[in-house]
């Protein structure tokens, strides 16, 4: 990670740095148009999205030499098109950060998608208000529980003022209150918000929906927190069952296209969750975090273990992770011989392994 000084700034123009926007002393070297504070703030935003995309602010924040007007309006098409995607990218690279635990790193990719959201839609548009819910769940992440306040009240007051607010936003607006909510200890809201997250979210996706398991899930980690335990067993069995149904569906495709080795292309299959990398980061905290839950409890409901055990197999599996679905796959075979499980679910697991092996196999 290379850097040069501004030695100079242009007459009317204040340079700022990328993340917190103070009084710039560092330019980036490789594309001399992103600008920093300090060597702390260029390291955090080089290690959480800058070096993915430092090419590609180029084109973006270099002026555009006098051309003829058919090659200012592709120039401009081009723009446009880059910035969308860039908001997507940073967005997903943001969310994957947070699922992963990683608050810290999650802030500059955040920022970056707020920032290029407002130089395509406007400072009031509500294309602003996700990127203010993951810069409000970063801070809840840290313990900055007024920053979160602040981002969520601009994400509020953003959806208050538009008439065409999408109820998968609205369902992204009430899940993030209901995680303040629940770093208050205000667990009463929390469960008003996080069930209006539910009814949004299966208004946009449908009540079965993976979009629509994480707000059952945060609903169950605060009845597991109030010791509610039927409550919370409830919902995480349900989270288990979405999201068991979703991969198993591609699993089935990909074991049976695996058996018959070649696609009509004449071409391998690749093996394929359907998933960003910010849904599959979101699939193993979920799905791990109500393993961990099973497991302390494996002696009273061992079949709800082994099924949390089999879709972690069945995501490592469509992640070509052979070596975790083995390691889950072997778990799950191991408790359910313990617990002298019948011969078909063991036989069940073993086809798992089974199929894990004979790929990872093809593979080498």
């Amino acid at each position: 990670m290379n850097v040069i000084y501004p030695l100079a700034v242009p007459k009317g123009r204040r340079l700022c740095c990328e993340v917190c926007e103070a009084p710039a002393e560092r330019v980036c070297a490789a594309c001399t148009v992103t600008y920093y504070c300090g060597v702390v703030h260029q390291k955090a935003d080089w290690d959480s999205i800058h070096e993915k995309i430092c090419q590609l602010l180029i084109p973006l924040r270099t002026s555009m030499p006098f051309y003829n007007s058919e090659e200012e309006r592709q120039h401009g098409l081009q723009q446009l098109q880059q910035r969308q995607y860039l908001i997507e990218f940073c967005y997903t690279v943001a969310q994957k950060y947070l699922f992963e635990g990683k608050h810290e790193d999650a802030v500059p990719a955040a920022l970056q998608s707020l920032r290029f959201r407002v130089n395509l839609y406007g400072l009031s548009s509500i294309e602003l208000v996700p990127a203010y819910l993951l810069l409000a769940e970063a801070s809840l992440g840290l313990g900055r529980i007024v920053q979160a306040e602040e981002y969520l009240f601009q994400a509020q007051w953003t959806v208050l003022k538009s008439t065409d607010c999408s109820n998968a936003t609205h369902s992204l607006l009430h899940r993030n209150l209901g995680l303040l909510c629940i770093a208050k200890k205000n667990y009463e809201e929390a469960r008003y918000h996080l069930a209006n997250d539910i009814y949004f979210a299966s208004c946009a996706f449908g009540t079965e929906d993976i979009r629509t398991s994480g707000g059952y899930f945060h609903l169950a980690n605060i009845f597991y927190d109030l010791k509610k335990l039927d409550l919370a067993d409830t919902l995480y069995t349900k989270v288990s069952e979405i999201w068991h149904a979703y991969l198993n569906n591609h699993y089935q495709v990909l074991s049976q296209a695996h058996i018959q080795q070649m696609d009509l292309l004449g071409k391998l299959f690749e093996n394929d969750t359907g998933l960003d990398e910010a849904q599959e980061a979101e699939a193993i905290r979920i799905l791990t975090s109500i393993l961990n839950i099973r497991e302390s409890t494996s002696d009273k409901a061992p079949l709800k273990t082994i099924f949390v055990l089999k879709i972690l197999v069945m995501l490592y599996y469509l992640m070509m992770n052979s070596s975790k679905a083995q390691e889950y796959g072997m778990r799950a075979l191991s408790l359910a011989k313990e617990q002298q499980l019948d011969v078909h679910e063991q036989s069940t697991i073993q086809e798992l392994l089974s199929l894990i092996s004979t790929e990872d196999h093809r593979i080498t």
